[in-house]
């Protein structure tokens, strides 16, 4: 019997909308304790596919009849299996199209607002690994900030709104995830640019992005100005676009605030961290719009699939813009700090341009959540 894909795409729309789904995970308990699949509404059953071999006789009485059902595994093999399974059971049932590679890659695209003078700001929200990008578009130009590896998402997107991708921009050297950004501008055409005390290691050529620098998209009606904040890592860059947006990369984010250890700085970094959160943003205007690059909860996400907060709230709400003693705010930072993002070391390596893994290893490389902040 045959049964039906869901994809990567409609299970981001059914957690967005909190759609009831009974979703059955059929990795090893490990894996799913690593990294799984959330949403407020998402019921989860674990129950390894070795498991199942024999059939799912013994798990019917727990798959229920209200929901839609979801079975899931790390390459969509097991759970078309178990599925095929369940359906000769008499259960109505889907499979995740692609297993949790493919909902680790996909990338949903979210309006985040209109621009002065014409344009618009777009989020990219990559729902399965955390990940945000952005595209800056006005008068048939466009940047990308913070691009994933799958760089065709940003292409057709362009392409769909009329507009060509002239600069492309990482806030700093990522390791957590494989940039996309160096590639992007090289299937475009377009600028790349990259904080030179973050690139001292990088083979390649890029622009150097420095505060001051104007960075003009579209006729020069939308400027991106670029604002050193370092803390994250030494070269962190933020942008301010159209006085609007603080795009402020893995420094702040929504729940949290960026950790500084990732190079081996942590104690080092802490000082910086601070004074980027407490005195360069202090002064920033309250009303700006905080895009960061990634999420780490679902409760960071808006109604829309949006993640973003104005900045005076943050200053309100987030613990981590609230520390008055900062022998307390280095010891947050630098002490029980979480687990390493997988494969860390060679992510940062293949973003310096020193490795050039396959597509498959680029994929396995980043398996697992993202672990870029500090509740």
């Amino acid at each position: 019997m045959t049964v039906k894909a869901m994809t990567a795409e409609q299970l981001t729309k059914k957690i967005v909308n909190k759609e009831p789904l009974f979703l059955l995970d059929v990795r090893n308990q490990a894996d799913v304790q690593d990294w799984k699949i959330e949403g407020e509404a998402i019921v989860h059953m674990n129950v390894p596919y070795f498991d199942l071999l024999e059939g799912v006789e013994g798990i019917l009485h727990d798959i229920p009849h209200d929901r839609e059902v979801l079975v899931v595994c790390a390459k969509e093999g097991s759970s078309i299996m178990v599925a095929e399974m369940l359906s000769e059971a008499g259960r109505t049932v889907h499979y995740l199209e692609g297993g949790m590679k493919a909902w680790s890659e996909h990338l949903e695209p979210v309006k985040i607002g209109d621009l002065s003078g014409g344009g618009e700001l777009y989020q990219f929200v990559r729902m399965g690994k955390g990940c945000l990008s952005y595209m800056i578009m006005s008068n048939g130009e466009s940047a990308i900030v913070d691009a994933a590896r799958m760089t065709d998402v940003y292409i057709r997107f362009a392409k769909k709104h009329h507009v060509s991708i002239t600069q492309v921009l990482d806030t700093h050297l990522h390791a957590d995830h494989i940039s996309g950004g160096k590639k992007l501008a090289e299937q475009t055409g377009a600028s790349y640019w990259l904080p030179p005390k973050d690139a001292e290691e990088v083979i390649f050529e890029y622009n150097r992005l420095e505060e001051g620098e104007r960075i003009a998209i579209g006729a020069a009606t939308i400027d991106i100005h670029p604002l050193y904040s370092p803390g994250h890592t030494i070269g962190s860059t933020s942008f301010i676009v159209d006085d609007q947006y603080l795009l402020s990369g893995d420094i702040l984010f929504v729940d949290s605030i960026g950790r500084p250890d990732l190079a081996g700085m942590a104690e080092d970094w802490a000082g910086d961290l601070r004074e980027t959160l407490y005195d360069r943003y202090g002064a920033l205007s309250k009303e700006l719009i905080v895009l960061p690059a990634h999420f780490m909860i679902m409760d960071e996400v808006n109604e829309d699939g949006s993640v973003w907060k104005e900045l005076g709230v943050l200053f309100e709400e987030n613990h981590g813009l609230n520390i008055e003693d900062e022998a307390v705010f280095r010891e947050m930072v630098t002490k029980n700090l979480p687990a390493q993002p997988n494969a860390y070391q060679d992510i940062r390596q293949t973003n310096m341009g020193k490795l050039s893994p396959d597509d498959e290893a680029q994929r396995e490389m980043e398996i697992g959540p993202n672990r870029c902040a500090i509740r």
